[in-house]
């Protein structure tokens, strides 16, 4: 847990129930509060104009979502999804940072999330702007094995359907199954019971 939930608690935090495509907020909606994921699952997404979602992040139990627009003093820049039923604390903002001012270990943590975050959008707009969709797919996929700690030991069994990453990486889910056909020819990924796995 970023946010211990004894703390959460204590400076009041209510606990809700999503439903599976349940909204937690929409973008452009003002940012009063502090969310983190207790159970299930949350993506953060966007819509084109002709409808195409991109997802721009997806997020786990003991993950937190939407705080940058807390920090920069603006509305939330995409909608926050429940991908399945999800539990999640809701904090208002005051108590957010009057947390932070009283926990300076939670604030470094905060500065290495966003750190980290700031790192995958810059290597995700080079990737999607120079490179084809087998090494954007491969590069994602090391991006977020590496960050759940399945470092290099035993496979990696890839926690995303072939739309979700189509949609993590801009691409059509079309692109996506082809090259990830592709990749399995040539070792890189392998596909049992539909899942894909990273050896």
């Amino acid at each position: 847990m970023i946010i211990p939930l004894e703390i959460l608690h204590k400076k009041g935090a209510v606990i809700i129930r999503i439903e599976k495509d349940g909204f937690i907020f929409h973008e452009d909606e003002s940012a009063h509060c502090y969310f983190q994921v207790i159970e299930g699952m949350v993506k953060m997404s966007s819509y084109s104009a002709n409808g195409q979602e991109f997802i721009q992040g997806i997020f786990h139990p003991g993950e937190c979502f939407g705080e940058p627009a807390l920090f920069g003093d603006f509305p939330y820049p995409n909608n926050a999804i429940a991908v399945e039923h999800s539990i999640i604390a809701r904090l208002p903002k005051q108590a957010f940072f009057e947390i932070l001012e009283h926990h300076f270990e939670i604030q470094q943590n905060f500065n290495r999330i966003l750190s980290r975050r700031l790192r995958y959008k810059s290597m995700l707009l080079k990737e999607i702007s120079s490179y084809n969709p087998e090494h954007i797919i491969v590069t994602l996929l090391r991006y977020h094995r590496e960050l759940e700690g399945a470092k290099k030991e035993g496979e990696y069994c890839v926690p995303f359907t072939r739309q979700q990453i189509a949609d993590m990486c801009g691409l059509r889910v079309e692109t996506v199954i082809r090259a990830v056909k592709k990749l399995e020819k040539e070792r890189r990924l392998y596909i049992r019971e539909h899942k894909i796995y990273m050896p």
